[in-house]
């Protein structure tokens, strides 16, 4: 994945196709980049294992076999100049996307087993251990959202489209007005968003256990392993419902930089919720080290 990412970079700058809207290698590119970081947290996941270490091995060699083909048909499209993704056009392409379609299910099969096994695990640190059950259990359903794409959109369904099946946009065309860099639609809703938002959660939590841990030496509240534990928890939950959220706002056609009221509602009642359970958090920890000094003998006794 980072030989074709440098691949990708470089048909970005030789290379002035574009294919629906953006760069013809735009799609590789991204493709290559999210790969390679995916690998590289089962890997270190995989590290992790004490149980089940033979099944963790399978489970990511499977992934890693079906993200190879997974990016075998997006480059051997772009380099045919024809859509790999909802593309109906001929049998040929229509083969390819059913197989892609069939990779994406057995890598997602894969990652939930590799998610069961890390469940199993009896990490000492109990906020690294939260963090790494939840992150690939909600990195599964931004996974998942991706099944929403395959279905057939309302001209689709009337027949008024017959060369694809299947769309990232909701309410807009795929293709039209798009956000730079990601290339999610500027008008409508985007499946891609909450796809994206949830796959990250990967990393996410480990980064966010990680950090707590380095806290830990420096701050007194972050030394107490029940709280690094509740603040995994409660950004594990925000999380979760972030996903819910853009996923719910994607679905009702609405761009992700233009909220309505009800959106924006949702959204600053998450923002509440996760700051009261941060508070609450750091406020169990702060009534521990007070019960903790109330039950220590006095110095020089």
């Amino acid at each position: 994945m980072g030989v074709l990412t440098l691949v990708s970079g470089v048909g970005l700058i030789v290379d002035d196709r574009v294919l629906v809207g953006s760069p013809i290698w735009h799609k590789p590119f991204k493709f290559s980049v999210s790969f390679a970081f995916y690998a590289l947290t089962l890997a270190w996941m995989h590290s992790l294992l004490t149980r089940g270490r033979r099944t963790g091995w399978w489970a990511g060699t499977v992934i890693v076999a079906a993200s190879v083909i997974e990016m075998a048909v997006i480059v051997g499209q772009v380099v045919r100049g024809k859509r790999s993704h909802f593309n109906q056009e001929t049998p040929l392409d229509g083969g390819l996307f059913a197989m892609m379609g069939a990779t994406i299910a057995v890598l997602w099969l894969a990652a939930l087993l590799i998610a069961v096994v890390l469940w199993r695990q009896p990490l000492a640190d109990r906020a690294t251990a939260w963090a790494v059950r939840l992150g690939p259990l909600i990195g599964l359903a931004g996974l998942a959202v991706g099944f929403l794409m395959v279905q057939p959109t309302e001209a689709q369904s009337a027949g008024q489209i017959t060369d694809t099946v299947g769309a990232h946009s909701v309410g807009v065309p795929d293709g039209g007005p798009h956000l730079p860099v990601t290339g999610w639609a500027a008008t409508g809703g985007d499946l891609r968003i909450a796809h994206f938002v949830g796959m990250h959660a990967l990393q996410a939590l480990p980064l966010l256990a990680l950090a707590l841990t380095f806290a830990a030496g420096r701050y007194g509240w972050a030394a107490r392993a029940a709280v690094r534990t509740r603040l995994v928890l409660v950004a594990g939950a925000g999380y979760a419902a972030l996903v819910a959220l853009v996923t719910w706002q994607a679905l009702r056609g609405q761009a992700l930089t233009s909220p309505d009221t009800a959106t924006l509602t949702a959204v600053a009642c998450l923002a509440v919720a996760v700051a009261v359970g941060v508070a609450l958090a750091l406020r169990g920890g702060a009534a521990g080290d007070d019960a903790a000094r109330e039950a220590a003998p006095p110095v020089g006794r």
